[in-house]
């Protein structure tokens, strides 16, 4: 889910750039083996001025991915590149930067004159709802010929002359109680790359200054009409009003719908005395007190307990140590 929001902010960025007849360097990891920091569809964006947007290592490579895109900005000759960081003989990639991992990288020119067009396409879709499927050519006279092809029939693979990049929209994170606490919370919860919704009553609590995150900032009560918040199996909520009444009607309004996560702010006994009203066979959707044991105190460290309980929800992971998991970390 970062994927789409890196991938909206760099085209939003070369939408900005083409529209003033700049042209800038992309570059996307199309391959990956061993351990890596990023995965496959992680990209840079490097300007004519040098200046970076997103990253594809933990800040070993983006230099020398740097300075090769700004050559390729001066030739226009696409390239892909590849890095062993598990090479302990390699005098640049193997010292000391124990990776151990390998990464291919594709890095093209994109120019106004031949991209214009798809990416004001790709920023149109990327604002929408559904899946995203971008490919580029690796090799031949059709070299860095980027294109949109049916999501439907495709996944992220590097096969052959062609990579494609698979993206579904990121969950939405609703926040139900505008707050102060909810801030770092909706702030937080999209830097990790959630798309962040607020309902509440109180008009004056929603505005962008206070949340220049969120997607969507609704005014609303639980029993009236929820249309304009689009809850569906991809929303993960939150509920947190302060006032245990209003705590219970959105639990119970949520509880109707097929959100798979319904965090509750709170103790146990407030929990309990909300959870106890509800069928037995819906509770294991609420999550409260909300958030995973870390032992933190205050609107951020509960902020980070939320938003990771939520993550580890979604991608349906038993909170753990990574020191204590002997599967690969991105396994499925």
């Amino acid at each position: 889910m970062k994927n789409w929001q890196e991938t909206e902010t760099i085209y939003q960025r070369l939408n900005t750039l083409t529209a003033h007849g700049e042209a800038a360097a992309l570059a996307v990891i199309v391959g990956i083996e061993g351990s890596t920091y990023r995965r496959p569809g992680a990209k840079l964006l490097i300007e004519a001025d040098g200046r970076m947007i997103g990253n594809v290592s933990g800040g070993c490579l983006e230099q020398d991915v740097r300075e090769t895109a700004l050559s390729i900005l001066k030739t226009g000759e696409a390239r892909r590149v590849h890095y062993d960081t598990s090479d302990e003989e390699d005098k640049v990639w193997g010292m000391g930067l124990g990776c151990n991992g390998k990464v291919d990288l594709f890095i093209q020119r994109i120019t106004p004159e031949e991209h214009t067009a798809l990416i004001e396409e790709v920023c149109v879709l990327l604002q929408g709802d559904n899946p995203v499927a971008i490919r580029v050519d690796l090799e031949g006279d059709r070299s860095g010929r980027l294109s949109l092809v049916d999501p439907s029939e495709t996944c992220t693979e590097w096969k052959g002359a062609v990579f494609t990049e698979h993206l579904n929209p990121p969950p939405v994170f609703l926040i139900c109680g505008a707050g102060e606490d909810a801030i770092p919370l909706a702030r937080m919860a999209h830097e990790i790359g959630f798309r962040v919704a607020l309902a509440d009553h109180r008009a004056a609590y929603l505005t962008s200054e206070r949340f220049p995150w969120a997607r969507k900032r609704v005014k609303a009560r639980p029993e009236e009409s929820l249309d304009e918040l689009s809850i569906n199996p991809h929303t993960l909520a939150v509920v947190k009003t302060h006032t245990l009444s209003h705590d219970a009607a959105w639990v119970n309004r949520l509880l109707e719908t097929e959100v798979p996560y319904i965090g509750l702010l709170g103790p146990r006994d407030r929990r309990d005395e909300i959870r106890n009203r509800v069928d037995p066979a819906q509770q294991a959707r609420i999550y409260g007190p909300v958030g995973l044991d870390l032992g933190g105190e205050g609107p951020e460290q509960v902020a980070l307990s939320i938003v990771s309980e939520a993550l580890a929800v979604w991608h349906g992971r038993l909170p753990g140590h990574l020191r204590d998991r002997t599967r690969a970390i991105h396994s499925e």
